[in-house]
């Protein structure tokens, strides 16, 4: 799991230079696979505690995570702190991802860069994944 690895890069850095690292990691959001974008037959698939339209899929494929998201780059804050969590928790195991924190913001240092809205919808981004992937792995054991 990279995730530690990722929020490590934000140790050291003033909340400016967070901001930066989020809009450089926002490019790097992977397109999703076919027939996953944006739209009204992928409500389902929306994170509805962010005020940012969010779009997340949540696979475990021979017992690794898979996530893709699909996010607006005029969104690049939130786009990239979804980008932080789809390279994060890439092959990660359904047990990683049950240890992971339920406050990233915290760790990243990002509470006073970040509004309120901005961490409630992140908090739910991780609640989702979190949830998802308990979902898929009890389905498959």
């Amino acid at each position: 799991m990279k995730l530690s690895e990722l929020i490590a890069d934000f140790e050291g850095l003033d909340d400016e230079e967070k901001l930066e690292l989020l809009v450089e990691l926002s490019d790097d959001l992977p397109p999703t696979s076919n027939g996953r974008t944006a739209g009204s037959q992928a409500e389902g698939c929306r994170v509805q505690e962010c005020q940012t339209p969010v779009y997340l899929w949540v696979d475990v494929v021979a017992g690794r995570v898979r996530l893709e998201a699909d996010v607006p780059k005029k969104s690049p804050t939130v786009r990239g702190l979804v980008t932080l969590m789809v390279q994060g928790l890439a092959d990660a195991s359904p047990e990683e991802v049950a240890g992971i924190p339920d406050d990233v913001i915290g760790y990243l240092g990002l509470q006073k860069a970040l509004g309120m809205q901005r961490q409630q919808g992140f908090r739910g981004v991780i609640a989702r994944i979190k949830r998802e992937v308990r979902k898929l792995a009890d389905a498959a054991n």
